[in-house]
């Protein structure tokens, strides 16, 4: 039989597989099956995914697990509720473990996000119930807003506690920049979000991948990171179509929902590395350094950024309550014998 060409192999290869070979492909969900479909190295989970996944009748034995746990432990109900909410957070990262190779990406609450103690005391209740289950912090990424707080945090947790975080909603260039000097391990620039804005707030309302203003962004922190040899790695997120995960093919990795992974599965177009480190040492960018007053003075500089920031804050915030809503009436009902 003769050999397949290469060109005709590429053309047979998935998107999905060729991406794999520039890039760690992570599935941003908290629904296993997805997980199971796409063979991803890691996954990412947040407040909004976990009600989503609680919602499903698949998961129900969860949210009834965690349930007795924070039963269990006692206290006011609103220590009940938040043990409960952790033991969620930690069983569907459990749950998704056994599913990846890799690591797992839980978030502290958004409600945290301008409280550094507050921050730390969660993550490394988080870390605590994860080793509680033979988990080593090693497989576990913490996920935290990049407010300031939230990024001295991160650096607290690395540095002290050898805990490693995931730097989330992260629009700005500021907040790239220092979260690089507080050494965090990884940071998920939004890439979709920042799109929605540029269409909500101008008057264009389309972008080629190469001209996206999530893509642009990303792509300029890549190699601001690489050019000055900082370990944070970039890992872009919040995708709005597959044009985007391409034009992004050789970042360090990119975090995709189970419907672009679909997509890239099925498509079998060529993929090309975009980003890698010979041309990020290429770039003409230069260094700089961000003490507190610096970073929000830039931040605050970047309309879009603060928008988007505080809004996903806002959003997570607001999932994070409906899902304490959906825990406080089935704890009702347990207690209630029902």
């Amino acid at each position: 039989m003769s050999s397949v060409s290469p060109d005709k192999r590429r053309k047979m290869e998935s998107a999905l597989n060729q991406l794999k070979k520039h890039t760690v492909v992570v599935a941003d969900t908290g629904d296993f099956n997805a997980i199971d479909e796409y063979k991803p190295q890691d996954a990412t989970t947040n407040p909004s995914l976990i009600l989503a996944a609680a919602k499903m009748p698949a998961y129900q034995h969860l949210l009834d697990q965690a349930i007795k746990y924070g039963i269990a432990k006692g206290g006011t109900e609103e220590e009940q509720v938040a043990n409960t909410m952790d033991k969620l957070f930690v069983t569907f990262g459990l749950e998704i473990l056994k599913k990846v190779p890799g690591r797992v990406s839980t978030e502290v609450d958004a409600r945290l996000s301008f409280d550094k103690e507050e921050m730390v005391a969660k993550a490394l209740r988080l870390i605590a119930l994860y080793e509680e289950a033979g988990i080593s912090k090693e497989r576990v990424l913490i996920k935290l807003s990049s407010t300031w707080e939230g990024i001295q945090a991160g650096k607290e947790l690395e540095e002290k506690h050898g805990v490693h975080c995931n730097m989330t909603l992260l629009f700005s260039f500021a907040q790239a920049v220092a979260c690089a000097e507080a050494n965090v391990t990884l940071i998920s620039p939004f890439v979709g979000r920042i799109l929605d804005w540029y269409k909500e707030n101008t008057d264009r309302k389309s972008y080629e991948p190469h001209e996206d203003p999530g893509v642009l962004s990303v792509t300029k922190i890549y190699n601001y990171y690489k050019k000055f040899g900082y370990s944070t790695v970039v890992m872009g997120a919040s995708f709005r179509n597959t044009g985007q995960v391409k034009a992004l093919a050789g970042c360090d990795l990119l975090t995709i929902s189970p419907g672009l992974l679909a997509e890239l599965s099925q498509d079998h177009s060529s993929v090309t590395e975009m980003l890698n480190v010979e041309k990020a040492k290429a770039c003409d960018l230069e260094k700089i350094h961000l003490e507190e007053k610096d970073f929000r003075w830039q931040h605050n500089e970047d309309r879009m950024a603060v928008e988007k920031l505080s809004d996903g804050i806002r959003k997570f915030a607001a999932d994070a309550i409906k899902l304490e809503t959906m825990i406080k009436e089935k704890m009702l009902n347990v207690k209630n014998g029902q």
